[in-house]
């Protein structure tokens, strides 16, 4: 029998980045780069199907191990200031079955030379807290990974 529970809360991460501030959004608007610093594992892969980094446009993906990237994703584009905000919407499907759907707020603060990243999730999961959990998870690891990778690419 399928878990009809919905399970909701909002996660907030905070970053600061020895970055300038267009560099850091460069990395978000980037599928390219999102590829590379956005998996929170070397066992995980993140693979774009179609990506559309405009207002009203859509990101769909597929993520999960790299052995069985299950998990399908799709992005939509609500606002986007460069240097200032990206605010969007994601849905997270598995084996037919919507898993998550969640509202997703960026906003980037300049600080002299450095960047603050704030992202706000506002997270819907169905049918248990497993999403929640790996929500959390898995953007610590990809904010951690886009601090390396700011660094790595200075």
């Amino acid at each position: 029998m399928t878990n009809t529970q919905t399970h909701h809360e909002t996660i907030v991460f905070e970053r600061h980045f020895e970055a300038p501030v267009d560099r850091v959004f460069a990395a978000f608007a980037d599928p390219g780069a999102r590829i590379i610093w956005g998996v929170p594992s070397d066992t995980a892969v993140l693979i774009y199907n179609a990506a559309n980094f405009t207002v009203g446009g859509v990101d769909s993906f597929r993520c999960g191990s790299r052995t069985d990237p299950k998990y399908h994703g799709e992005t939509r584009y609500i606002k986007i200031t460069p240097g200032v905000c990206i605010v969007s919407t994601e849905t997270v499907d598995a084996d037919g079955d919507r898993l998550s759907a969640s509202l997703n707020t960026l906003q980037l603060i300049i600080n002299g030379a450095t960047t603050k990243v704030s992202l706000t999730i506002q997270l819907v999961a169905f049918g248990g807290r497993d999403m929640i959990e790996g929500t959390k998870f898995g953007h610590n690891a990809a904010l951690n990974n886009l601090g390396q990778w700011l660094g790595a690419s200075a």
